[in-house]
């Protein structure tokens, strides 16, 4: 597969680099406008705009990043190797591994000693918790069973469209679930999905499906979630939450709302979680 253009307001990454592989990790190329003089308002350059640099190694990240996208590598496959993507690109093998090392700092790719570099994929075991931040005080952590109350096609409440980036009234998939821990419930979660990309997820398939649910999407729905926003606050169980938790009415719960995101910064997933946290802890790890 050749190369998407790379975007317009930038130049290649092979003119960038005069079409020399010995381009340095740490080049910077810069726009056709930035290359424009003079003041703002001049011939090339709109009135109201600056110059933009972009570093020829997130231009590379940027072209391998549109091949993962557009499924040229599958998840879990191998991708080519620095040299073979320094030779495609045009430019120094330290420059594709500068692009890799931030593909892998976000979770895209996986190096594995002596393997090679995988694309990433939600059914590698690590991969498991990364989304799951709710981790047990003592014992190790293991993924909780999941009961499904409630499946189900809708249109879009207006909140939910706004931040799956959908029109009011746009069809949605609605789950509910109770996730427990050793037979102990602890996770009420209220999850929406585009209908649209979702479509023919039901309640069926959800039960029989016997790994992490962003295994499925990826999997039979081509859909893999690569970031996630979320806001944290506490709370006090209402009476729903309560009696699928077995606790009492006003008992503390740790709330969240995450938005999830695939390539493209495309949302896919508004997820509402209450849990329990009298055995658990919500961690995170900061860098």
């Amino acid at each position: 597969m050749n190369p998407a253009p790379p975007n317009p307001n930038s130049s290649s990454p092979a003119s960038s680099a005069g079409g020399a592989a010995g381009a340095s990790a740490g080049s910077a190329t810069t726009s056709p406008a930035a290359a424009t003089t003079g003041a703002a308002g001049a011939p090339g350059l709109p009135a109201g705009s600056s110059p933009t640099f972009s570093p020829l190694y997130q231009q590379i990240k940027a072209l391998i990043t549109q091949s993962l996208q557009s499924g040229e590598w599958k998840p879990g496959e191998l991708i080519p190797s620095e040299v073979e993507l320094a030779n495609r690109f045009k430019v120094s093998q330290g420059t594709v591994r500068k692009a890799i090392d931030e593909l892998a700092a976000e979770n895209l790719v996986m190096r594995k000693q002596g393997k090679g570099t995988f694309v990433a994929t939600h059914h590698e075991a690590r991969a498991h918790f990364r989304f799951l931040k709710l981790l047990p005080d003592e014992g190790v952590p293991h993924y909780p069973e999941s009961k499904f109350i409630e499946v189900k096609r809708m249109r879009a409440p207006a909140d939910v469209a706004r931040l799956l980036d959908l029109k009011s009234g746009d069809a949605v998939i609605f789950i509910k679930r109770v996730q427990s821990f050793d037979s102990v419930p602890t996770i009420v979660e209220e999850m929406w999905l585009p209908g649209v990309t979702f479509k023919g997820l039901t309640a069926e398939r959800l039960v029989e499906y016997k790994g992490p649910m962003y295994g499925l999407f990826e999997s039979e729905f081509g859909t893999r979630m690569i970031r996630a926003t979320e806001k944290i606050r506490a709370v006090c169980a209402d009476a729903g939450a309560a009696a699928l938790l077995h606790i009492a009415q006003g008992t503390p719960l740790l709330a969240s709302e995450r938005v999830s995101f695939t390539y493209g910064d495309k949302p896919v997933e508004l997820r509402r979680g209450q849990y329990l946290t009298e055995r658990h802890h919500y961690h995170n790890e900061l860098n």
